[in-house]
């Protein structure tokens, strides 16, 4: 009776212990103990051997570093027996190469690779605040600054998030808000940068930090944050000497200035590049690097259309950036909205060093509980800006202290993906996805299949339901979950307010940002300026983000404006349904807890596609005087 007793006790704690919880994220390898032979190096260098000797199932394989001509930085290439790679970094990113690809073919067997990155820079920011909240952040607090003791647990978190961000080939983090605190760069978080650092080192990460542009006067150091002032400069000089000499290896500063309340230099009466300039300065001496993001509206050009802000602000900057400053902006000229054309201002800068920001976190598509697989909407960026004119992609990370990392079970495959993209954004986002759910869930054909088909659809689905035909930012004030067409609080800037960009009316809906009204469409380069400028010519996924559109206009479906508006958010709200049909039928091919967690989700957000319809069509119809269909 009591070895019974004990059995079931035991089967009972095994399977708990097994239970399925997405911690793991997409790095469930097979345990092995294969043979590595490889040349004395750091520790990154270990790290790959480490890997390597616990995950590969193939044969004995060598590790050897070569010179640049033959293999770019960070690039490898395997033969079926040798991993070369010109730095330790490259032979870190070749071995997860190699377990990833034996696990998404079920062998080792014949496995012949070879890859470079196409962005040197491939970074992602972290909207983490010092009290431990995330602005933006739907899965738990910071794993940064959550703790207020560092121990055994922290550092086992952050070795387990350098591993996910090394095996996509993410070289570097930025461990702040944009909204940066002048407090960062006091001594006490400057000693945790530097303990983050020697944790992420081993995985091949550097290490960046926002930075309040005003820190300076803040903490009382100078009575100003002019940057031409001789005290300002000697003291963001001594301040880069002090953070070098804890982290050799820092990566740089991140700004936001003169935008939403962050002071910049602007408040001084200087330029863009006067700002950036005097930060890169102070940074040169140890190879840093400045990302000055050119998210601005409402400093310079108060009143102006705000898509058309960032290149008026930075245009006539073009040229006269230091080498080492990197401009940071948005795919879109808006602000992260489920479709935006692509930002103008990378066809405006040509002498100007560029990085584009993607926000992996779903701030405008449902948070973490939406299920939106985005590497979709991102491949449709690189259509319009090819990688090879950026020198980094940076993606505004979801990440957080819940057990699964994101929140929502589907959410791990944007930062999966983002990683994949930001090394070769030529990739399928197809492949892409097959590859994180073989090796998240099941390699069955059964399950990989259909799932793949929903991930790569939920996009579109998404757009359908919330903003389709162009329509964007008619979210809720402020936290931007959930429909608000008739938002308006006149205490608030109008920028903020949806009906500043619906613009409906007895007439119809859109905002007019052609020659016949706030002519954004000018800073476009042909064909595309006269593609958008037309209303005939122009694409119906961006129709009412450039033209303001009578109601009954016919479209090329051959449906009135109106009725296509219908027909897409009925069509959003079906594709969800069915998303909801099919995961029932996932149930046998998974565990039982990460389908359920998905399966509550898929019905929530069946729920918000079914009230953003409604909403909307409801307020809409007020102007149209058209029937809901």
């Amino acid at each position: 009776m009591k070895k019974t007793l004990v059995l079931i006790i035991t089967l009972i704690l095994c399977l708990g212990a097994s239970a399925e919880d997405g911690h793991q994220l997409w790095l469930r390898y097979q345990q092995t103990h294969a043979q590595v032979n490889a040349p004395q190096g750091g520790e990154i260098l270990n790290t790959a051997c480490r890997e390597l000797r616990n995950y590969w199932l193939g044969q004995a394989i060598n590790l050897q570093l070569v010179s640049q001509n033959i293999v770019a930085p960070e690039g490898y290439a395997f033969d079926g027996k040798t991993l070369k790679a010109s730095t330790e970094s490259g032979l870190l990113y070749g071995a997860y190469a190699l377990l990833r690809e034996q696990t998404v073919r079920g062998t080792a067997k014949g496995i012949i690779l070879k890859s470079t990155p196409k962005s040197k820079y491939r970074i992602l920011n972290h909207w983490d605040n010092l009290d431990g909240s995330i602005e933006r952040g739907y899965a738990g607090k910071s794993i940064f600054w959550n703790s207020p003791i560092k121990g055994e647990a922290y550092d086992t978190r952050l070795k387990e998030y350098a591993r996910a961000n090394a095996s996509v080939g993410i070289n570097g983090t930025v461990l702040d808000n944009v909204n940066a605190s002048p407090k960062m760069l006091t001594h006490t978080y400057l000693d945790s940068v530097a303990h983050i650092a020697n944790i992420l080192r081993p995985y091949g990460l550097r290490v960046y930090l926002s930075v309040n542009f005003g820190t300076p006067k803040a903490l009382g150091a100078t009575n100003t944050a002019d940057p031409l002032n001789k005290r300002v400069i000697s003291w963001w000089n001594k301040k880069a000497k002090e953070i070098y000499k804890l982290i050799p290896d820092f990566g740089g500063f991140c700004v936001k200035a003169n935008s939403e309340g962050q002071p910049g230099p602007f408040d001084y009466g200087r330029t863009h590049a006067q700002g950036a300039n005097m930060l890169a300065d102070a940074l040169k001496p140890y190879g840093g690097l400045v990302f000055w993001r050119s998210f601005v509206y409402g400093s310079k050009h108060k009143g102006e259309d705000r898509v058309k802000q960032a290149v008026s602000e930075f245009a006539d900057l073009d040229g006269t950036f230091r080498e080492n400053v990197i401009l940071q902006s948005k795919n879109g000229p808006l602000d992260f909205q489920p479709r935006e054309p692509y930002a103008p201002i990378f066809d405006q800068m040509h002498r100007t060093t560029q990085a584009v920001e993607l926000q992996i976190t779903q701030e405008y598509l449902g948070h973490d509980k939406h299920l939106v697989y985005l590497a979709p909407m991102w491949q449709e960026f690189f259509s319009f800006v090819s990688v090879n004119r950026l020198k980094g992609v940076v993606g505004v990370a979801n990440i957080g202290d819940h057990i699964n990392w994101c929140g929502h079970p589907f959410a791990q495959s944007n930062w999966y993906a983002f990683g994949r993209l930001a090394w070769d954004a030529s990739l399928n986002s197809k492949t892409i996805g097959e590859e994180w759910l073989i090796q998240t869930y099941t390699d069955k054909y059964q399950f990989v299949a259909p799932v793949l088909d929903m991930m790569l659809s939920s996009r579109e689905a998404c757009v359908d339901y919330m903003e389709p035909l162009g329509l964007h930012h008619i979210m809720a004030f402020d936290h931007h979950y959930g429909p608000e067409p008739d938002g308006f609080i006149a205490s608030y800037p109008i920028e903020w307010c949806p009906v500043y960009y619906h613009k409906a009316d007895a007439h119809g809906l859109g905002f007019e940002r052609s020659s016949k009204g706030t002519n954004a469409t000018a800073q476009y380069p042909e064909p595309y300026r006269s593609l958008y400028d037309n209303l005939a010519t122009c694409p119906p996924e961006y129709l009412l983000w450039f033209h303001h559109v009578a109601w009954n206009y016919r479209m090329p479906s051959g449906r009135t404006m109106w009725q296509e508006l219908n027909a897409h958010y009925n069509k959003g709200v079906k594709t969800v349904q069915n998303y909801e049909n099919l995961w029932q039928q996932m149930k046998p091919y998974i565990d039982e807890a990460r389908w359920q967690h998905t399966a509550n989700l898929l019905h929530l957000q069946e729920q918000n596609a079914e009230l953003w319809r409604n909403t909307c069509l409801k307020y809409f119809a007020t102007f149209s005087k058209m029937p809901i269909e």
